[in-house]
């Protein structure tokens, strides 16, 4: 069970210019780090992917995140949350059209091709931390 998303955490995440930078790790156990377009739905941390991708077969032999988000109005305040991902092809083409509107102002995703499947993945978030007011919460 993911822990409840403080407000100022959930304010952060849905910032349009908060990126997240997400770090899985690879089969020889090193770090994979990646930067993500990521939301806030229903509580829970969600960002999208496509079969295939490093971040993709990281996520599926194991789990475990770190997904790290800074605040783009103050760089010194950011949050780190660790947990689970959860990886599902449902909903994943409507989740990347709104990170496309949240990022780009675009209503649609303009990278789709014919190959592509994508992937939307929710964080179960064990842990956070960080410097922001999420901590005192």
């Amino acid at each position: 069970m993911s822990l409840p998303l403080p407000q100022a955490a959930r304010d952060l995440v849905n910032k349009p210019n908060a990126h997240a930078l997400i770090v899985t790790t690879n089969k020889d156990g090193s770090p994979h780090a990646t930067l993500v377009w990521v939301e806030e739905r229903y509580g829970l941390l969600t960002f999208n992917t496509e079969t295939g991708r490093r971040k993709w077969f990281n996520m599926r032999r194991d789990p475990h995140i770190l997904l790290a988000v800074q605040d783009p109005d103050a760089p010194g305040t950011y949050a780190v949350f660790e947990g689970t991902a959860t990886l599902s092809e449902e909903g994943a083409n409507e989740q990347i059209d709104r990170l496309s509107k949240k990022y780009t102002g675009r209503e649609t995703y303009d990278g789709y091709n014919e190959r592509e499947r994508r992937v939307s993945v929710r964080v179960d978030t064990a842990k956070i931390t960080g410097a922001g007011p999420w901590i005192a919460e």
